[in-house]
């Protein structure tokens, strides 16, 4: 008699599915992210082009019609029941749905992606004939009184996007013709489903948003303006883009009486950031050990963190001042990397990754935030009781205009890319300054007919991503206000100093970084806050509701 062997369960296929897609896909990952790395390092071509290549390659392995077949079989067929096995399928069906697109489309949007990043990264602006970087733009923007020369630097901020703009518009062709092959009516569309979002979904929120900060940003932008005006000796009619501190208005313009910047000038920022973290509970002197944190020629002008191999090398790649934005932006960083660097290790390779990208950000913009608490510059920055009370002052208000702002600038961003990704012929300069006049409440300049929305490296590098930033914004708010209850012992959604408080990060590291993606994301904010995401914590915090 001859025995026969029962067929292999779908369980059991996708496992040795699993097992031969990460020993062909990991050492690829991890050589992209090293190439990337030094790319931005240095500026040096040959990096991005080797990034290009390896990127490429990850694109045609998740591209093989057959194995998207298999995996599309096993996705809709719903007959996994183990629940990491589960959230593993979801992943890999998601990388595979979007790379369903023929070989030679793919590697022009690669070969373009590749072109349109060494131009932003080797990029200066000039004024006067002179190259400047982006500090030195942020620096007249913040500091200077001539409104002639914030002009000109608004202006060199811009510059990049004359060569970059028609580049980006040939790459949004290419996307939306490879979501289309994917059975997408466009790029857009298709990058939120394959990232477990529905278009629907973030209009209706983004709505809202709109809805819960009109007044609140009104208001708030009334009163800032007659203070820029006053500085400039102009009426608020005669306000410009240039007249703001941020070339995208995104930030905050300096109008608080309390100097910031003074209460961590000629101080180590990265010290400052490393002990932090430490008190905590979550450490960072390794992450800091393989970080590049200032500036230098050819080097990527911005921040940004990075997750390398999955096995514990995490980095960030700053340009560190001893001034407050940085202080932030150093805090910012190192919050994606605590994110990454607590996540389970025992979870499988593929669920090694935050739930979503947006809680990343989340806990991000929640560690940026304590950059100007008061209480947290006292414990951290040594500044005494008359500083600290000055902070204590001005801290809100400038927490709440920064918050408004971000989240009338990220309806910029949404709506602009949704439209383009539409239409991308239509008239972009036009389509761009009309959103920012109906959403920041910011006038164009007289004339103007420029890609200036071309210059934000976001929609060339990280396309259909900016509605995460204000996701992350409204979940920090959620967070916030779940540790404010289960830390601070309040019921409120209010800042407090996590100097030292190793219960923030105790919470943090059980309640949201080790999970990984073991958890799709609403499963995770309902399990860590008690909710799912909404936009109400968010709405107490900084609309006065």
């Amino acid at each position: 008699m001859t025995a026969c062997n029962p067929p292999a369960s779908d369980e059991t296929k996708l496992r040795g599915f699993i097992a031969s897609h990460v020993a062909r896909v990991e050492p690829i990952m991890k050589a992209q992210n090293l190439a990337d790395w030094n790319a931005t390092a240095t500026g040096d071509r040959k990096y991005y082009d080797e990034s290009a290549a390896l990127d490429f390659e990850l694109r045609s392995i998740r591209s093989n019609r057959e194995e998207f077949r298999f995996l599309k079989g096993l996705h809709d067929g719903g007959m996994i029941r183990d629940s990491l096995l589960q959230r593993q399928l979801v992943l890999l069906y998601n990388s595979y749905l979007r790379n369903q697109v023929d070989t030679a489309l793919l590697r022009s949007i690669t070969e373009q992606q590749s072109a349109i990043a060494r131009t932003f990264n080797t990029f200066r602006g000039t004024i006067g004939g002179k190259r400047v970087n982006d500090n030195e733009i942020h620096a007249i923007l913040t500091q200077e009184n001539d409104q002639a020369k914030r002009q000109k630097a608004w202006d060199a901020s811009k510059q990049v996007a004359v060569p970059v703009a028609p580049m980006l518009v040939e790459l949004v062709k290419m996307r939306n013709r490879a979501a289309r092959q994917c059975g997408f009516e466009n790029f857009y569309v298709m990058m939120l489903a394959s990232d477990e979002q529905d278009e629907a979904d973030v209009v209706r929120i983004f709505d809202e948003l709109k809805t819960l900060t009109d007044g609140p940003y009104a208001r708030m932008k009334g009163t800032m303006d007659e203070k820029v005006a006053k500085r400039f000796h102009i009426a608020t009619t005669r306000l410009a883009p240039w007249h703001y501190a941020d070339p995208f208005f995104q930030d905050a313009p300096v109008t608080s009486t309390v100097d910031f910047d003074r209460f961590v000038k000629g101080k180590d920022v990265v010290d400052i950031a490393r002990r932090f973290y430490g008190g905590i509970t979550l450490p960072v002197d390794s992450i800091l050990m393989r970080s590049d944190m200032y500036p230098r020629e050819g080097k990527y002008q911005h921040a940004y963190s990075t997750d390398i191999d999955r096995r514990g090398d995490v980095r960030t790649m700053c340009n560190v001042t001893d001034n407050i934005t940085w202080t932030a932006t150093v805090l910012h960083e190192l919050g994606h990397c605590v994110y990454s660097a607590n996540i389970d290790t025992a979870l499988p390779f593929l669920l090694r990754i935050e739930t979503h990208t947006f809680m990343t950000e989340a806990i991000a913009m929640l560690m940026e935030r304590q950059a100007k608490n008061a209480d947290w510059l006292k414990a951290m920055a040594g500044i005494d009781d008359r500083e600290r009370e000055q902070a204590q002052k001005q801290e809100g208000e400038d927490l709440r205009s920064q918050s408004l702002i971000f989240s009338r600038w990220a309806q910029v961003m949404m709506r602009f890319e949704r439209a383009m990704y539409r239409d991308p012929d239509q008239d972009l300069n036009k389509l761009w300054w009309d959103l920012v006049e109906e959403y920041q409440f910011v006038k164009r300049p007289p004339g103007r007919n420029a890609p200036d929305w071309a210059a934000k490296i976001h929609i060339a590098q990280y396309p259909c991503y900016y509605h995460n930033y204000m996701f992350g914004g409204l979940a920090a708010s959620q967070i916030l206000g779940a540790l404010n209850r289960t830390v601070a012992h309040r019921n409120q959604t209010v800042e407090f100093s996590f100097a030292g408080n190793q219960g923030v990060g105790t919470v943090l590291k059980e309640r949201i970084f080790r999970p990984g993606a073991s958890l799709q994301w609403n499963e995770l904010l309902k399990q860590a806050t008690g909710e799912g995401l909404t936009a109400k914590y968010f709405a107490e915090q900084f609309c006065g509701n």
